[in-house]
């Protein structure tokens, strides 16, 4: 009896999982457009004041053609994935000091929410 109501048990958080990753890349997708939207667009392409956003995950900085970056930015070497965006997000200027990037999200749920969308978009 127990192991059946664990079985239970486990399936169902099972099941919540897949609805709990949806719900947070929707709120990452609200939250990039009202945190980042203004400056960033999700289109290949389409930079607004900074560079578009579309795969970001596991690209060099600086290095959309047509972007304007800061020289520092595009001498960081960094390689965008989750940990980065993370501490990036948090406090640009000292992640890369003379970057042109002034806004951070100081809440870490909600850069986790933003970067789980980012790591979602622009995969087609």
């Amino acid at each position: 009896m127990r192991a059946r109501a664990s079985l239970a048990t486990l399936l169902a958080a099972g099941l919540l999982l897949p609805a709990a990753a949806s719900a947070q890349q929707a709120d990452g997708e609200r939250l990039f457009r009202q945190r980042c939207g203004a400056c960033h667009s999700m289109e290949p392409g389409q930079n607004r004041a900074g560079p578009h956003l579309s795969g970001v995950i596991g690209r060099l900085a600086g290095s959309i053609e047509g972007a304007r970056y800061s020289a520092a930015l595009r001498e960081s070497n960094i390689v965008w994935d989750s940990s980065s965006l993370d501490t990036f997000l948090t406090a640009p200027r000292q992640m890369v000091p003379g970057t042109q990037m002034t806004v951070g999200v100081s809440n870490a749920a909600q850069r986790a929410a933003i970067i789980t969308y980012l790591e979602g978009a622009g995969v087609k």
